[in-house]
């Protein structure tokens, strides 16, 4: 049977961040979009997903989506093959994070959502793409399909992370980090400290892409993927 992969989307993303990437991977093998909407803690997700997936696969996220496999690791570490940590950090939030969170919230909660998005957007993407409006409307269509409701679960499961950076000098498993080399909220140095401390690990830095590296360098972001999961 073909490896299955799970892919975990961001914080107000869809199945449709990853659009490309199971296009350019689905004829090899199984992949698995896990559901980070309903539950408003990483180990609900992590635990849901854990219901759904099979009992070995390969596991993918990309920065929300990434806290969640780092929650799915300490849990259920023997289950997990190989291990994508897309624009991503181990760290907590931030004090700052977290205010601007409880602030989003709040937007969320008083009929404003789109406004979170206005704001957000110069820090999603790369320069290049701040004008491109294709871009914007993927983003902004994810986030209205996500919904207020569930956008305001996401974010309090993400302020109550644990610092993950204990855990990764644990993981033996082959780990791909990859980071947009224009990515200002999960910068290429966070990913580096990541690399530096996982023995098995890969580092991809993509040129040209911010925070949302598999919509803004779908081609390269496909390509290390593949290479990740074809690794020995």
């Amino acid at each position: 049977m073909a490896e299955t992969l799970v892919l975990i989307p961001g914080l107000g993303n869809t199945s449709r961040l990853y659009e490309e990437q199971i296009g350019a991977l689905s004829p090899t093998r199984r992949i698995i979009v896990a559901d980070h909407m309903r539950d408003d803690s990483l180990e609900k997700i992590a635990g849901r997903l854990l219901k759904t997936a099979p009992e070995r696969f390969a596991l993918a996220g990309l920065s929300m989506g990434g806290y969640v496999a780092m929650e799915v690791l300490r849990h259920a570490p023997e289950r997990v093959e190989r291990l994508a940590l897309l624009d991503t950090t181990a760290r907590p939030d931030t004090d700052q994070a977290r205010e601007d969170r409880l602030r989003q919230i709040s937007l969320a909660e008083n009929g404003r959502f789109d406004e979170i998005l206005t704001a957000l957007w110069p820090r999603l993407v790369s320069p290049e793409r701040q004008a491109d409006r294709d871009l914007n409307a993927v983003v902004t269509g994810m986030m209205r399909d996500v919904g207020p409701e569930a956008f305001v679960r996401q974010q309090k499961a993400i302020m109550a992370r644990p610092d993950s950076r204990s855990l990764l000098p644990g993981i033996e498993i082959p780990t791909l980090i990859l980071v947009g080399d224009e990515d200002v909220i999960t910068p290429p140095e966070v990913a580096r400290e990541m690399a530096e401390m996982i023995e098995w690990a890969s580092l991809v830095v993509v040129p040209g892409a911010g925070h949302l590296s598999t919509l803004e360098q779908p081609a390269r972001v496909s390509q290390a993927l593949e290479a990740w999961l074809t690794r020995s």
